[in-house]
């Protein structure tokens, strides 16, 4: 029996099948550890959505920003990008089921020595004060208010963490820390420009898991959403997006024993 923590798919149906074959997953046996962002950009984002349903009792999955931009756009509170491949969903007859089950995914998992994370925690939370504000969201989007919380997600503000914070910008911060972020400022305000290479980065800013004094240090995350990073492999951050949408692979991680499998992918967009 092994746990494999798959990257973002987003919508690369044929890779995820063929890197399940590639690890042998056996849904009776195994489980899934899914990064977020299931869905959008690739071919097979109804196709994907489907198997992830199909197969929830053998996964556990994060919310990823495109998970969370579908369930927005369903609702009316987001607009379609020319990139997007979400219209099947919303067209199909199971989408509302699938879209309610989607709803009800967590922002955040942790096993008692694992951690999972679509994009990462600000410096200034450990990993208790980062499920407490997950599990806020969670709530809320899986409540009777989820329509409001999802028509006020989107925004840049606030961006930086303050005890103070209540309501949807104190949600706004959580969703955009765990789903969106990349770098932070030395005082941990998110960046929310740069989706680079990490040799650009600019000299003011720090990968949000090198950031100073990060309270989640020592727990073990792993992580997707930035593709441009590639696969990184440290003792407390395991960052597996390896860009599988733009021609490189599909990484799975045993978390048993931390061995890489990767699947290589074709570009279905083109970087630039």
């Amino acid at each position: 029996m092994s746990t494999y923590a798959i990257g973002d798919i987003q919508g690369c149906y044929q890779p995820l099948l063929d890197l399940l074959q590639r690890i042998d997953f056996s849904p009776s046996r195994d489980t899934l550890w899914l990064t977020g962002d299931l869905v959008n950009r690739g071919p097979g984002s109804l196709d994907v959505l489907r198997w992830a349903f199909r197969h929830q009792d053998s996964l556990h999955m994060v919310l990823g920003n495109h998970d969370l931009h579908l369930l927005a756009v369903a609702e009316g509170y987001g607009r379609l990008g020319k990139s997007d491949t979400l219209t099947p969903i919303l067209d199909a007859s199971d989408g509302k089921l699938m879209l309610d089950w989607l709803r009800c995914q967590p922002l955040m998992l942790y096993d008692g020595e694992w951690a999972m994370v679509h994009a990462g925690l600000l410096p200034q939370w450990d990993i208790e004060k980062a499920l407490d504000l997950a599990e806020e969201v969670e709530e809320t989007l899986a409540g009777k208010d989820y329509r409001y919380f999802l028509s006020r997600m989107y925004g840049n503000k606030p961006a930086r963490w303050s005890e103070e914070l209540r309501g949807i910008d104190r949600m706004r911060l959580t969703v955009n820390a765990m789903t969106r972020m990349r770098l932070v400022g030395r005082d941990g305000e998110i960046d929310f420009a740069f989706k680079g290479e990490l040799p650009d980065a600019p000299a003011n800013l720090v990968p949000w898991f090198d950031a100073p004094g990060r309270k989640s240090a020592g727990t073990p995350i792993v992580c997707g959403h930035w593709s441009a990073l590639g696969l990184r492999m440290e003792e407390d951050v395991c960052a597996i997006d390896s860009g599988c949408l733009w021609g490189g692979s599909l990484t799975a991680l045993r978390l048993e024993d931390r061995q890489v499998f990767a699947q290589p992918c074709p570009a279905f967009r083109a970087i630039g």
